[in-house]
């Protein structure tokens, strides 16, 4: 399906290539096809959507009443062991709850809290006996549940957390504790008003010893009464900017006594006499173990923030092909928007680096799988899996609120109007770029992941191999410092941008410029680091905090070449040769894009020379001309219904109003009733004057 053209689009022998929607849907799907559909099925129930204009505890209450349409509907069990009535489909579980998005993230969120975070943290971090015991009231939400373990004041610093659980030996009960009001366990999901029980994070003490943070299964209210139990209090955080059907909350424990059993004791164990023991001995890898079995929040918050940009781009590019605005090209004939190169170039590039995030998503989602499937599960896989999971979080949900605000400005009043999706959906994800870890934290750990995969390179390497490197680096340094690289690039396209503009994109040019950026930016703050960890605590950290930002990018830029490195693997898949040809140029769109985003520090650094770089907007330009006439096929194989968008200005109703006008002024021309247009008058006397 095409999109009626107006005056100022490429003609069709420009573009005489065409998508298939349907194969290139097919690729979209992945390996979990068959849940997407039954999920993306359930997410089209009207009985599930966002009714706008509720109060939020109105608001609430009808989420927790979608809770369990959820379970009637059989569509959250699937990661839970078969022996209780799920599927031990992991992967296939985060496909289909990020598909609730389209719902309302609300419905989401919550049923993240109560199966994805609650559940799973009783699933991965229990015994048998604790999973036999609770999970399946959990599953069916006879015990709706929150995660506490977030606090008001360390945030994101789980290790630091100050809620303690004190082993008393005499009674065999561990002592739930706040020890002070920054300790408090903060915007925890289900804590205002549904929670009957918590898996409470705190700080394992026994014999006199702290053993570092555990979980805890912890009662928190009646179940008749709904009444918070004794020594436990709450406060409820009411209103926020966003997914205010969630009942977020405050929880503090006033030296709440609870069973030795219940603390979950996959990875750390008390006996009956207050002795510790633990399958891992080193306390920090066994922290960062355990928080490691809850990375699918991360992994299902990455892929719902990949639907919602599907979701504006399709509302956004639907209007933008019916929308017309201004006569440009024609005396009588407007203008649609997306004909326009400025709307090209709002839209386009969000939409590649949409599709990009798509496909490095379903990686990410088939890592998960291996690795909580137990297929590949070493802890260098799991270490893999929190790194990819971490970046890619990070850059889709930024993704997303940046596209969803485009795509409001883009519709202009109409993107403003509630019923249109942007706004809602905007103010609901603006949190996902917070919880389940703050982006900029992520990135952090992925860097330091980065540095630690560049020392290892160098650790016991023969004086040959060292001598080779330093040359090799002394040669590159040579290269772009002193504008070889730059000399060499203008000599191989003798000035001539067509030659660039064949250079820019060739696919292992664009691998080149991604990687070695990537490569340049760990090399240059692993040097600048290398002597922090031989300097004083206090002077090594003022180092550390001195590269902090260049750390930070240089995660960002392995994040973005790993998303385009899943985009031309997708490419592979793709048979119908229209179909690649159009999502290789999408491809290119988005690694040129990332070239142009960086422009400064390639030309900084001696990556490109300036012939290049004067080429590179030019071509981008040129390739969204190119893919303009596909940009509604490219949104239409996300497969999302009238049901899913619940947008008016994405029903055609936005054509039919063209149209009717188009038709008025046609007959209005055409007959003799119409009004002279003043200018024509003043035209008719300024050449009667002439003669």
């Amino acid at each position: 399906m095409t999109d009626t053209m107006s005056p100022l689009s490429p003609t069709t022998s420009q573009n005489d290539v065409t998508v298939d929607v349907a194969e290139l849907g097919e690729v979209l799907l992945g390996r979990w096809a068959d849940v997407r559909l039954k999920a993306r099925a359930l997410a089209g129930l009207p009985e599930l959507h966002k009714t706008e204009g509720l109060s939020h505890t109105e608001h609430r209450k009808r989420v927790f009443e979608q809770l369990g349409i959820l379970v009637e509907k059989e569509g959250v069990h699937r990661a839970f062991p078969t022996r209780l009535g799920g599927s031990d489909d992991h992967g296939g579980n985060v496909a289909g709850f990020e598909e609730l998005v389209l719902a309302d993230p609300s419905l989401q969120i919550k049923g993240g809290v109560q199966w994805g975070l609650f559940g799973s943290a009783v699933l991965h971090l229990g015994n048998q006996e604790h999973q036999d015991k609770w999970l399946p009231g959990i599953m069916n939400l006879e015990i709706p549940g929150s995660f506490a373990m977030t606090e008001i004041g360390h945030g994101s610093d789980v290790a630091s957390i100050a809620t303690t659980a004190t082993y008393d030996a005499q009674s065999q009960e561990f002592i739930i504790n706040t020890p002070f009001q920054a300790a408090w366990k903060e915007y925890i999901g289900n804590a205002a008003v549904d929670g009957l029980a918590a898996v409470v994070f705190a700080q394992l003490i026994t014999r006199g010893v702290n053993h570092g943070v555990h979980a805890f299964y912890v009662d928190l209210r009646d179940p008749e009464t709904k009444e918070f139990l004794p020594g436990i209090q709450g406060l409820d955080d009411n209103i926020k900017g966003g997914l205010n059907g969630i009942d977020n909350g405050r929880l503090a424990f006033d030296h709440v006594r609870i069973p030795r059993t219940n603390l979950l004791n996959r990875y750390g164990d008390v006996a009956v006499d207050g002795s510790y023991s633990s399958p891992i001995a080193s306390p920090g890898r066994r922290f960062f173990t355990m928080l490691g079995t809850l990375v699918q929040g991360r992994v299902s918050l990455d892929g719902a923030a990949v639907a919602a940009s599907k979701v504006a781009l399709k509302i956004a590019i639907q209007y933008a092909t019916e929308r017309r605005q201004f006569n440009a090209a024609s005396d009588t004939e407007e203008v649609v928007l997306l004909d326009y190169q400025r709307h090209q170039r709002r839209l386009l590039p969000l939409l590649a680096t949409t599709y990009a995030a798509a496909f490095a998503h379903e990686e990410l989602l088939v890592k998960f799988d291996d690795v909580f499937s137990g297929r590949h599960d070493t802890d260098e896989d799991r270490q893999d899996l929190e790194t990819l999971a971490a970046a890619l979080k990070s850059l889709s949900t930024w993704h997303a609120l940046e596209t969803l605000q485009e795509c409001r400005e883009a519709c202009g009043g109409a993107g403003f109007m509630v019923e249109n999706r942007f706004t809602s959906l905007r103010a609901d994800l603006d949190v996902y770029a917070t919880f389940e870890g703050d982006n900029t934290v992520l990135l952090q750990l992925v860097a330091k992941r980065l540095l630690a995969d560049y020392s290892k390179e160098f650790r016991n390497l023969d004086f040959g191999v060292l001598a080779r490197f330093v040359a090799d680096q002394a040669a590159d340094l040579t290269i772009n410092k002193t504008g070889l690289r730059q000399v060499a690039q203008f000599v191989a396209d003798t000035g001539s941008a067509q030659k660039s503009a064949k250079a820019l994109k060739d696919e292992d040019t664009q691998r080149a410029m991604l990687s070695d950026r990537v490569q340049a930016m760990v090399a240059d703050v692993a040097g600048a680091l290398k002597e922090a960890a031989k300097l004083p605590k206090a002077k090594g950290a003022e180092v550390f905090n001195n590269n902090q930002h260049d750390l930070i990018e240089a995660a960002r830029a392995h994040a973005e070449l790993l998303q385009w490195e899943a985009f031309t693997t997708a490419l592979g898949r793709i048979t119908d040769p229209g179909t690649k040809r159009v999502m290789t140029r999408l491809r290119d769109l988005f690694g040129l894009s990332l070239i142009e985003k960086h422009l400064s520090w390639y030309l900084m650094n001696g990556r490109i020379s300036m012939m290049r770089a004067r080429t590179l907007s030019p071509y981008i330009n040129r390739i969204l001309s190119k893919l303009r006439p596909h940009a509604l096929d490219l949104v239409d194989a996300f497969g999302y219904g009238p049901e899913h968008l619940r947008a008016t200005i994405a029903t055609g109703i936005e054509r039919e109003r063209q149209d009717e006008a188009r038709d008025y002024f046609r007959k209005l021309r055409a007959s003799s009733d119409g009004p002279i247009d003043e200018k024509v008058l003043i035209q008719q006397a300024k050449s009667a004057s002439k003669k």
